[in-house]
């Protein structure tokens, strides 16, 4: 008898990291977020990379058009109560046409169970639309890279603003 060893199945947010490794990212910036636990506790152990964490959304969009400007490339992860912190610093990215990659957690819509985040969670993409973001929603999890690689295409080649939506769908509904 033989005992074959099983490795762990890879989960979509280490594809998503590996993603966006693959691609030159190597400035994280983040507000802290439950959604995004995978990606930030993996950029904070990463040494080839920047995990960066902020006090306020904002901030982030100044990092990652800190990182174009320097020839790095960066991502701002946010949750989606984060975009109206984030409107008059778009400006800067659309008025200087600056390459622009978010990857938002959403709230406030699949099974959502606290009615603070209703509001925003039905703002999003209308707000970052105006703002000339382009908006990708994923709802499973076999869908999550090809969306991200479809946004890092449109942001580093196209030089365009993309926000990857991560859906209640795909992270689970939080119950309180």
């Amino acid at each position: 008898m033989t005992i074959i060893e099983t490795l762990p199945a890879r989960t979509w947010q280490q594809d998503l990291y590996q993603l966006l490794r693959d691609h030159g990212i190597t400035q994280f910036a983040f507000v802290p977020d439950a959604g995004h636990r995978h990606l930030i506790d993996t950029a904070l152990e990463d040494p080839e990379v920047h995990a960066i964490p902020l006090s306020t959304e904002e901030e982030g969009v100044g990092v990652v058009a800190g990182a174009y400007l320097g020839g790095e490339r960066g991502v701002l992860l946010m949750q989606s109560s984060g975009v109206g912190n984030t409107i008059n610093f778009l400006s800067l990215i659309q008025h200087c046409q600056i390459p622009f990659l978010t990857i938002v957690t959403m709230r406030g819509d699949y099974g959502e169970q606290n009615p603070w985040q209703f509001a925003m969670g039905r703002a999003v993409e209308p707000t970052l639309q105006a703002m000339d973001v382009i908006t990708l929603r994923t709802d499973s999890p076999e869908d999550v890279t090809q969306t991200v690689e479809a946004a890092l295409g449109s942001v580093h080649r196209a030089g365009r603003s993309v926000a990857v939506l991560l859906t209640q769908r795909l992270l689970g509904a939080k119950s309180f």
